[in-house]
């Protein structure tokens, strides 16, 4: 059983989804504001050429654009501490923190971090997932075909195949990797690119997932 049809047609026009555990519809339901709100993040989204060839940063501005149109709307890049407790005995279980959220909801951008941020995020979900401070996670990430534009661009390095993009996130999640955590992926796909006449640089390459938009 699957509630992707909860997810609107013109989002799935631009958008490659995919759901865990009926993740679309726990944000239909049970957040129907942070919903909207997503969507309307995802929505405004699109990148550029000049995106794809900006050089290598701690955050990428596409990241960061992501982020501001929901931090706009009261969502916050929140650290939790946590522990478990034994009988007397506290334990320390850290987790990283979480770029976007709000009211239970977890979401991260990963455009071009190297391919274990994914392991990161996953676990950093089942783990919050499980102390129940968070009832769903979402992963936006960019899709596979992408590397087309990229290679074109003479970018192909920088977003390589040890980067995060579609086929290294799907196998961890089929694998478990959130655990119990339902997840819902939204796939930056080509529909969402806007040619722009700029200057190609004809040497010159960052190395494979520089721009890491997480990096601490």
């Amino acid at each position: 059983m699957t509630t992707k049809h909860l997810i609107p047609a013109d989002i799935m026009e631009f958008y490659e989804v995919h759901e865990w555990r009926n993740a679309a519809g726990v944000l239909f339901t049970a957040h129907p504001t942070e919903w909207d709100e997503v969507l309307a993040a995802l929505r405004a989204f699109r990148f550029k050429t000049s995106d794809v060839l900006a050089p290598g940063k701690n955050k990428s501005e596409l990241a960061k654009s992501f982020d501001a149109t929901l931090t706009g709307k009261g969502w916050k890049e929140t650290h939790f501490s946590t522990a478990i407790k034994v009988d007397e005995e506290v334990r320390e279980s850290p987790t990283h923190k979480v770029d976007c959220y709000k009211n239970r909801v977890a979401l991260e951008v990963e455009w071009n971090n190297k391919d274990p941020f994914y392991d990161r995020d996953l676990n950093n979900f089942r783990l919050l997932f499980d102390l129940r401070v968070i009832d769903v996670g979402i992963i936006v990430t960019r899709c596979s075909e992408l590397q087309d534009i990229f290679n074109r661009l003479g970018k192909g390095k920088s977003y390589g195949n040890s980067t995060t993009h579609m086929k290294k996130l799907i196998p961890r999640i089929e694998g478990g990797g959130g655990g119990g955590c339902p997840i819902l992926i939204f796939g930056i796909t080509s529909k969402l690119y806007i040619e722009e006449k700029v200057c190609i640089p004809a040497v010159g390459d960052e190395e494979p997932g520089e721009e890491a938009d997480d990096a601490e």
